[in-house]
């Protein structure tokens, strides 16, 4: 049998997710020893300060409390037995050079070795407040004040009510979201690497908050640079729930230069139903006439696919429910902050002083997103800082931050390209809010994308990993 070029990269590839991807547990992750009197898988322990989640806010603001005063017993509970990075991910997609899933997976075990805090990996299974206890499938475990930064999750269900399990279940397999770490990154790396010429790639973008919201735009943009680096003839097509498009102006310049008649954006397009089997999608396309219509024309139609980036609405993780805390009447059920005249904003729930929240289940006005993340576990950390050491802080005296959120995304990779936008962040309200700008990289040509900006992708990606694991 003669195997092709891309054949060969495809066996690579695989090879070297499986090698980065099994799952092999060292002793950092196996459960906290329990105390004396104590039984192990029952009750493994209390700490000052328990952290659910180990993504870019978790890691932070454990990292940040061990400066802050090395004295402070801080654990982390996390599923997964090593960190895969959402952000900078499209770049494999997108054939980047020297970007693979291997470069986007990092061993929890240098960070842990390294900043001094614990970490149990398992999965949350309830959370008692009164008690003040973590539930979870090694044992509980017990704390001073808890940190909530355990990302989002996909609800199918609620866009879909009437999807059985099994339904939900071949949407995750075959159409992967892959906007949570693991598998479905690895599987959706396998169908884009596995693209035959005329496929069409359809990525859906939800309404409402979700992760990332630049996400879909850049993985477009980099699935069209895969297909031309690899001589793929075929389209990606954009079918966004909304019109709303992060970095708009930017990602239109370049799809209009870099990937003209390739990438297809189409707004205001509700998923209907799907059929994963004849590959079939059928939505409703609403046309508004101009601003003050409405109610619009509606048309039902369908698109054929050969992969499909299914990204559904997003809600917070279960774990946020799990704990009782206050929440937003959203579907994404933010977590609601707390607020007082002495701390106008504050990473500390409405509902519960002693618990936090960060990250992407945030109540604050701010985009969700690693670098966001980064930022709010620094500013968190502080909070809780100035709590265990018996004094006040407030966020607030940290605002107005400039650039407090800088996001880029990469357009092309030939050269490399990238956009970006930048936050800053403000009190507004009971909440911190942002202002957001997005600047042009090329000011000498009038460009959105330059080199420049691709570049500041990479250093951005190996600073936040070089921050977080060292």
């Amino acid at each position: 049998m003669n195997i092709s070029r891309r054949d060969l990269f495809k066996f690579a590839g695989i090879s070297a997710v499986a090698a980065a991807m099994t799952g092999c547990s060292t002793k950092a992750f196996d459960s906290l020893p329990a105390k004396a009197g104590e039984s192990t898988g029952v009750m493994l322990g209390k700490h000052q300060v328990v952290v659910i989640g180990g993504g870019f806010g978790g890691l932070t603001v454990a990292k940040e409390l061990k400066k802050i005063d090395p004295k402070f017993d801080v654990v982390i509970i996390e599923k997964n037995d090593s960190f895969m990075s959402c952000p900078f991910s499209n770049c494999n997609l997108g054939g980047i050079e020297g970007v693979n899933l291997g470069t986007l997976t990092h061993d929890y075990s240098q960070a842990v070795e390294a900043n001094g805090y614990g970490m149990l990996t398992a999965v949350v299974t309830g959370i008692d407040r009164t008690a003040k206890v973590v539930h979870t499938s090694k044992g509980s475990v017990g704390y001073d004040i808890l940190v909530m930064a355990p990302g989002i999750d996909y609800n199918y269900k609620g866009q879909f009510p009437t999807w059985d399990a099994a339904k939900i279940a071949k949407a995750r397999r075959l159409a992967p979201a892959a906007l949570v770490p693991g598998g479905e990154h690895i599987a959706l790396d396998r169908m884009v690497k596995n693209m035959e010429d005329g496929d069409v790639v359809v990525i859906t973008v939800p309404a409402g908050k979700y992760r990332c919201p630049p996400a879909p735009f850049e993985r477009a943009s980099m699935i069209a640079n895969f297909m031309k680096k690899e001589g793929i003839k075929g389209q990606v097509i954009i079918l966004n729930e909304t019109d709303e498009i992060a970095k708009g102006a930017a990602f239109k310049e370049s799809w209009k230069e870099i990937n003209a008649g390739v990438v297809e954006h189409i707004s205001n397009c509700k998923i209907v139903d799907v059929d994963f089997d004849k590959k079939e999608i059928t939505y409703v396309q609403t046309v508004f006439a101009n601003k003050e219509d409405t109610d619009g024309i509606k048309t039902t139609k369908t698109q054929k696919y050969g992969v499909f980036n299914f990204i559904p609405h997003n809600m917070s993780n279960p774990v946020v429910e799990m704990s009782g805390v206050a929440t937003t009447p959203d579907g994404f059920k933010k977590v609601k902050m707390a607020t007082s005249a002495e701390k106008p904003v504050s990473f500390a729930t409405a509902t519960d002083a002693s618990v936090y929240a960060i990250g992407d289940v945030v109540g604050h006005a701010i985009p969700p997103s690693g670098q966001s993340a980064i930022w709010s576990g620094k500013e968190c950390a502080k909070e809780i800082a100035h709590v265990l050491h018996g004094k006040s802080y407030s966020v607030a005296t940290a605002l107005p931050y400039k650039s407090a959120n800088v996001c880029y995304s990469m357009v092309n990779g030939n050269p490399e390209e990238a956009i970006m936008v930048n936050h800053e962040f403000i009190v507004a309200g009971p909440v911190i809010g942002s202002k957001g700008s997005v600047p042009k990289g090329d000011t000498v040509n009038d460009k959105y994308r330059s080199s420049g900006l691709g570049k500041a992708t990479r250093d951005w990606y190996k600073g936040a990993m070089r921050d977080l694991f060292s």
